[in-house]
């Protein structure tokens, strides 16, 4: 049984407990018959303090990392949170308000408490709150995974680490190698006032290691960060990953950078691999086609955007072989799930189609302020303290027409510098002007590698370096990269990201960031 409109408007609090029994029932996982009479409760009692929409969100996060440093642990980590949060609309207003504290007293209180926050934004409302409609849903989802890494030793995770260390020290002139893994679990349970019950897990990984080679006369030192991105997985990706068979050419990548020349500053063409440019189309397309930051809503934690609503179907962000769309749908992908914070089912859509800004990301509320009738997906809060509100999905660069590898786009070079792996970055708050470092560099010569550089960095703007992409790679050179702490919001909110592409060939400034 769905907990209907008219049923909550009525007060009638027993159909969630029945819509929540049934899901248990049917799926297996929901096994506490006190979450039913929390949600239960704390609906009930927005309704009956004036409530037009309420949902319940619960939520477990839980967080594991270990670091080593050489032949030894350095940092072991755990934290574990859970609780619950009511969201409601009164009086046309938003109103909010949590607690770690899951008994059915304090979802009573919690909801009253969320009104009487709703009813006081009210006073100060603008227009009042509209929610696109959205179909009522009862479903589960979960992370695709075949081992849980929390149930994989700290013992065996610590050895895996220092082996790789081990590893990586056997390279003449390697001095240092730190690694980690975090693994990172996210349950929540969404119930809404709508009939909506959405129960989800979500397990995410990130092994990371750092190697450090030095020049022990000259006092020079350079890093090389192993490339593996974090993702939506169990324990089996890393087994299966090169991240161990790795560890030596990492190294050698160290040596090599320490000894490589210093770049001449110039305009040049540039090669980014998938794991550099993911990084480029985060801060100067994820962010910047975030609705509140187009509308100057939002400026915190990465400023506004230099793109406008009155430009889409109009603005040339790029050039005409670029598409980049959006989406919570990758298998694999950071921000993947069934159904945002919204509850509304997960899509792909473009944002930029053939060089031309379309779409943008929005939520049930926001929608409207565009003109759409539908939500986008793209509401998230971080923990159950947490208001949520729209955040970046996965942003990818779709695949070029012809299937070439980055081999093929160095072969199409004349002169040229191959970037791979991510560095430093800089960018403004519109999201325009930036500058992007890397791991490795190397200098093309006639369609082939010719020797490594070092101290490299790119600069342009958003708009002259997207139209300035003239090759891109296929399908077979396409990867998933992304971070799991994209910042927004204030009180600040973390998110994890993925963002998929292709490598591509731009024309941008490259700088010697030794010497700028």
């Amino acid at each position: 049984m769905k907990l209907s409109r008219r049923r909550f408007i009525a007060g009638t609090s027993g159909a969630l407990l029945l819509a929540a029994g049934r899901l248990s029932d049917a799926r297996g996982l929901l096994t506490d018959p006190l979450l039913s009479s929390v949600i239960d409760t704390a609906l009930g009692t927005a309704k009956r303090a004036g409530a037009t929409y309420a949902d319940v969100r619960m939520v477990r996060r839980r967080a594991e990392q270990i670091s080593t440093r050489e032949d030894h642990v350095e940092g072991v980590g755990a934290s574990d949170s859970y609780g619950f949060g009511v969201r409601v609309i009164a009086d046309g207003a938003w109103g909010f308000a949590a607690s770690p504290t899951v008994n059915t007293n304090e979802a009573a209180r919690v909801a009253a408490l969320a009104v009487a926050v709703a009813k006081a934004n009210a006073r100060a409302l603008a227009a009042p709150v509209k929610l696109a409609p959205a179909p009522a849903v009862v479903d589960v989802w979960q992370t695709a995974l075949t081992k849980d890494p929390f149930r994989i030793p700290l013992e065996e995770k610590a050895a895996f680490l220092i082996a790789i260390n081990a590893e990586a020290l056997k390279v003449p002139g390697v001095k240092f190698c730190s690694s980690s893994i975090q693994s990172l679990g996210e349950w929540k349970l969404l119930t809404t006032s709508e009939g909506s019950s959405i129960e989800q897990n979500i397990t995410r990984i990130a092994p990371a290691y750092t190697v450090t080679a030095v020049d022990a006369k000259g006092g020079d030192s350079v890093t090389r960060t192993h490339e593996l991105p974090a993702r939506q997985a169990g324990w089996e990706y890393v087994e299966q990953s090169s991240f161990f068979a790795d560890a030596r050419r990492m190294g050698e990548d160290a040596v090599e950078k320490l000894k490589a020349a210093s770049v001449e500053p110039g305009k040049r063409t540039i090669i980014l691999a998938p794991s550099n440019l993911w990084l480029t189309i985060h801060e100067s397309i994820g962010h910047s086609t975030e609705l509140d930051r187009m509308l100057g809503y939002e400026a915190n934690m990465a400023g506004t955007s230099f793109a406008t609503v009155e430009q889409l179907g109009k603005l040339r962000y790029g050039a005409s072989l670029l598409t980049f769309y959006a989406d919570k749908t990758t298998p694999g992908g950071l921000a993947t799930c069934g159904y945002d914070d919204d509850g509304v089912k997960t899509q792909r859509w473009d944002l930029i189609s053939k060089g031309v800004l379309t779409h943008v990301q929005t939520t049930r509320e926001q929608a409207a302020w565009i003109g759409e009738t539908a939500s986008r997906g793209t509401c998230y809060g971080e923990d159950y303290k947490a208001f949520p509100f729209q955040r970046m999905p996965n942003v990818s660069l779709a695949s070029g027409e012809r299937d070439l590898t980055v081999e093929d786009l160095i072969a199409a070079t004349d002169d040229g510098i191959y970037i791979t792996g991510d560095g430093s970055w800089s960018i403004d708050h519109q999201r325009y002007n930036f500058q992007f470092g890397g791991q490795m560099f190397y200098e093309v010569k006639k369609g082939k590698i010719a020797r490594p550089l070092r101290d490299v960095a790119y600069q342009a703007n958003s708009l002259e370096f997207w139209g300035s992409c003239d090759l891109l790679g296929g399908p077979r050179a396409w990867e998933l990269h992304g971070a799991l702490y994209d910042g927004k919001g204030e009180p600040g909110q973390v998110n994890a990201v993925s963002h998929g592409c292709p490598p591509g060939r731009f024309t941008a400034n490259v700088v010697n960031s030794r010497k700028s």
